[in-house]
């Protein structure tokens, strides 16, 4: 059964209004010309007998030999078809031959020219108002394909959007929960503090970050609540900086984006014997986001499963899905220093 949806209505009526315009484009400008209404009747006759053809092929080429004939690969029977309809609405003009032989006889042979030369010019004009309602066909079916390509592109990205965070939050809770666990060895006191930040800090996992983009204030205020639940973990010889300079507090981000790199770099830039410092900077600049990390680089060794890159890995993938060709990262190594740093031109 064939579906007719309320666009396939919307194009037919458009293209029955330029036909109408054509069929009384010339009648109108007679009338306007002479205000004679049997010379604008004759005009109306004579454009009917030359575009009655093309617009019954135009028509048929678009909603029957088209759909069920070219683009299925028939093109001979496609052909046939087109040759068969032009015969049939022309009829009067290509068996006209035959009564001018009969009734006029001595035609000369330039008169006969003439007569195949139009006959041929005739054919050529209605297979040519074939062609154009081809190509008019291929042009809609063209443009449904890529919208539907990207109707499909759209979903997928949703769908991998959904799993990846799905990645970071357990991946973060894990972390999270070993370092409480350490510091239930060392401080109750500070572990009961860190357990009631910590369900601050999932309740705006859980709650707050089911949408696309979330206002960037909360974004702001969970990576301050993590920075500061990380830094308990810090003995005397690690710094940590922490700096936030927003504008607009409006602005809208993609939830959870920052927190892996800023989990890496206390993963990585602490250490328990040695100098440590981790500087964290999230600044806006005019229609342009900035997040930069420095930490000092103290590498996992390999049993150590806890640094498997998994949290940047989704990072990047996640900016390539929101933010492609909006964004630049740098990553590098540099005097044992670990530097990251993300722009994000925002669309808002």
């Amino acid at each position: 059964m064939i579906k007719i949806e309320k666009k396939d209505i919307w194009l037919f009526i458009a293209q029955a209004g330029v036909w109408t315009v054509i069929l009384f484009a010339l009648p109108l400008a007679t009338f306007l010309s002479t205000r004679d209404w049997e010379s604008t009747h004759t005009s109306l006759v004579l454009v009917w007998q030359l575009l009655r053809g093309p617009l019954v092929l135009y028509f048929a080429n678009f909603y029957i030999f088209g759909p069920h004939l070219f683009f299925r690969r028939r093109y001979g029977l496609f052909l046939l078809c087109n040759l068969l309809l032009v015969l049939a609405v022309n009829y009067g003009f290509f068996f006209s031959y035959f009564l001018i032989k009969e009734h006029v006889p001595a035609m000369n042979s330039a008169a006969w020219i003439g007569f195949f030369s139009g006959a041929f010019m005739f054919l050529l004009l209605n297979l040519v108002m074939a062609a154009i309602a081809i190509g008019i066909l291929h042009f809609i079916r063209i443009r449904q394909i890529k919208q539907q390509l990207k109707d499909e592109k759209a979903k997928s990205t949703e769908a991998e959007l959904a799993w990846l965070k799905s990645q970071i939050n357990p991946h973060f809770l894990f972390n999270t929960l070993n370092n409480i666990s350490s510091l239930t060895q060392i401080d109750p006191d500070a572990a009961q503090d860190a357990i009631a930040q910590l369900s601050d800090l999932l309740r705006y996992a859980m709650y707050e970050t089911n949408k696309k983009l979330v206002p960037i204030k909360g974004e702001v205020e969970f990576m301050r609540n993590y920075v500061s639940l990380m830094k308990l973990r810090c003995n005397e010889k690690a710094k940590v900086n922490c700096q936030f300079s927003i504008v607009n507090d409006q602005l809208v981000i993609a939830p959870l984006l920052f927190i892996s790199l800023i989990e890496n770099a206390f993963k990585h830039g602490l250490s328990s014997s040695r100098p440590s410092k981790i500087d964290i900077l999230l600044e806006q600049k005019a229609d342009t986001l900035v997040f930069t990390c420095d930490n000092t680089n103290y590498p996992k060794d390999d049993g150590d499963r806890s640094g498997s890159g998994i949290g940047l890995e989704n990072t990047r993938r996640r900016l390539e899905l929101m933010y492609a060709n909006r964004y630049t990262w740098e990553q590098k190594i540099e005097n044992d220093i670990y530097h990251v740093r993300i722009e994000l031109v925002m669309d808002n």
